[in-house]
């Protein structure tokens, strides 16, 4: 039986997380990937508030950052400039260092609640 994807929308780890609490709850068991997975996540996806992140990011209407490059920054979470440029050299994207600024201050505000 072939796999049909219908669409592919990209997720940070703590989405994910909730994702498997999800199906964890209404399949009773995880598959084995699913517990592997589940157990990384565990250890490093510990904010809970990661869409609210998500949506100031999002708000503060960056040119060129796209929903995957802000979900990657969610997972990293670079509290320094040097960290984002690292982050964001895996993409095609160039940000100026004013945005970059305003990145890392929200993420350090986020992570001092």
């Amino acid at each position: 039986m072939a796999v049909k994807i219908i669409s592919e929308t990209p997720i940070n780890s703590y989405e994910l997380k909730e994702s498997l609490a999800k199906i964890k709850k209404r399949d009773k068991e995880l598959n084995y990937r699913a517990q592997k997975t589940e157990e990384h996540l565990a250890q490093i996806a510990s904010h809970k508030n990661a869409q609210e992140l998500f949506d100031k990011i999002s708000k503060l209407d960056i040119p060129r950052l796209r929903d995957q490059q802000i979900h990657k920054i969610i997972d990293i979470m670079p509290t320094t400039i040097k960290d984002l440029k690292v982050v964001l050299q895996a993409y095609a994207v160039s940000v100026s260092q004013e945005n970059m600024k305003k990145v890392v201050d929200l993420i350090n505000g986020f992570l001092k609640k």
